[in-house]
């Protein structure tokens, strides 16, 4: 990454190492992000996406100077789950605002290893001087509802049938950390 972001010590021990995302790891990534959209709800998309699309993202947010981070087994030499933030909306004056993602390969679930992503990532963004970091969960993924409220997020917002996943109405719980004063 072109931009001057370091990482921080992380409580988490052999195998796993946090790191910076490559190109090299979008393969990766992408198995557990199109899983995640053909069988679960925590992403309302409804198909997978091709690893052109992607890489394409991941470029752009490169460019836009916005992190991807993995963590990785490195006794299987594999991507155990990955985060990333990106801006919150496109107005200039939500600039400070970040909207974030983690996922983990359910294989990797119950390690601790979403948990150090997000602490990643609030490291990250705080030495980006970003404000406000935010996240969308869907009402149900009480885990993730949990974890944030674990790192200081407070809900912010409830937003009831607001999307769709397999064929059902999801409800929206928008929760938020200030990261600076």
């Amino acid at each position: 990454m072109s931009f001057k972001l370091k990482l921080a010590a992380h409580p988490l021990h052999s195998p796993y190492q946090i790191r910076f995302a490559t190109m090299n790891d979008l393969e990766q990534i992408l198995t557990i992000y199109n899983h995640e959209i053909l069988t679960g709800t925590a992403n309302w998309n409804d198909q997978a996406v091709a690893l052109e699309q992607y890489q394409q993202r991941f470029q752009d947010m490169q460019q836009q100077q916005f992190p991807m981070i993995v963590v990785e087994d490195q006794h299987h030499n594999k991507v155990a789950g990955y985060a990333y933030y990106a801006a919150f909306r496109s107005i200039s004056g939500y600039r400070q605002s970040i909207e974030h993602s983690v996922f983990v390969d359910p294989s990797y679930a119950r390690q601790g290893l979403g948990k150090a992503l997000m602490q990643q990532l609030i490291h990250l963004a705080i030495q980006q001087n970003m404000h406000i970091m935010v996240a969308a969960i869907d009402s149900e993924n009480m885990g993730s509802i949990v974890l944030h409220e674990q790192l200081g997020f407070v809900q912010t917002g409830y937003m009831p049938q607001v999307g769709q996943k397999f064929g059902q109405w999801r409800d929206l719980v928008w929760m938020q950390l200030q990261l600076s004063s």
